[in-house]
């Protein structure tokens, strides 16, 4: 391993072989960092944390620290991080708290992006790109290839649906559908996330179903139960609309809803 003089590392961290410790680094007890992780230099890692294989994490990162809610006495918490990440500078990513699972937790080949916070018992998936100062609240949920632009603020306990993407500047709180296009101080849904979609390889096919799901699901006047039966009734069954269908099936903070704006971005 390559521990930098100047860096600090508990005698009870685990630190693998070929794992790199920049200057000025940080390494609290019961820290684990994994294969190929790079700490650049100035990086804070705390607690029950484990770093996964081939991370780098830039300068004046701090991930581990205890959460910021009133209700956390000390009690054993983590932060559990995947392989493959990229963590730019200034990021913080808190363990988890009581009430919970008590982890926080971020998949695999994640760009999260300077200044980014996530809270106390987040869950990242993977190949989520969150842009500059997207900032979390507790119990807030990212499923794979979301993309989140610079600048959101995103309430507790709301969901972020698979191959969405939400425009900067924006306030979520309500749930962001997946396959969507969500922006706005209070987020609205500004259609099917076309562009992201097609780059995905998602076939003219399931594309084109899950616009007319959009459209009975969002944009007609029935209720949403009537709305989701009718969109098992009329188009096929295939595990993107049954992802759709599920997520707002289980939304528990409510969808958010379309306007007829057009897309700022």
């Amino acid at each position: 391993m390559k521990i930098h003089p100047t860096a600090v590392v508990h005698e009870k961290a685990s630190i693998a072989r070929d794992a790199q410790i920049g200057p000025y680094c940080i390494i609290g007890e019961g820290a684990s960092i994994s294969h190929g992780v790079k700490l650049l230099n100035n990086v804070v890692i705390e607690g029950d944390t484990e770093i996964g294989d081939g991370c780098t994490i830039y300068p004046f990162a701090v991930i581990g620290l205890p959460p910021q809610d009133m209700k956390y006495a000390g009690e054993k918490t983590g932060v559990r991080i995947g392989s493959g990440n990229v963590i730019r500078e200034y990021v913080s990513i808190h363990r988890g708290s009581v009430g919970s699972t008590g982890l926080t937790l971020v998949g695999n080949n994640n760009y999260i992006m300077a200044y980014a916070h996530i809270a106390h018992d987040c869950t990242i998936g993977n190949n989520v790109v969150m842009a500059n100062s997207v900032t979390m609240a507790g119990h807030v949920h990212v499923d794979d290839n979301a993309i989140l632009g610079g600048v959101i603020a995103i309430h507790q306990f709301t969901r972020i649906g698979a191959f969405s993407m939400t425009g900067g500047f924006s306030g979520i709180g309500q749930d962001i559908p997946p396959y969507t296009v969500a922006a706005g101080p209070r987020a609205k849904l500004y259609g099917l996330n076309q562009v992201g979609l097609k780059r995905h390889g998602f076939s003219r096919e399931t594309i084109a179903d899950l616009a007319r799901a959009y459209k009975i699901l969002f944009k007609s006047k029935l209720t949403l139960k009537e709305a989701i039966k009718k969109v098992q009734e009329d188009l096929p069954e295939t595990p993107e609309l049954d992802r759709l269908i599920d997520f707002v099936k289980t939304s528990k903070r409510g969808i958010c809803r379309p306007t007829a704006a057009k897309a700022p971005f």
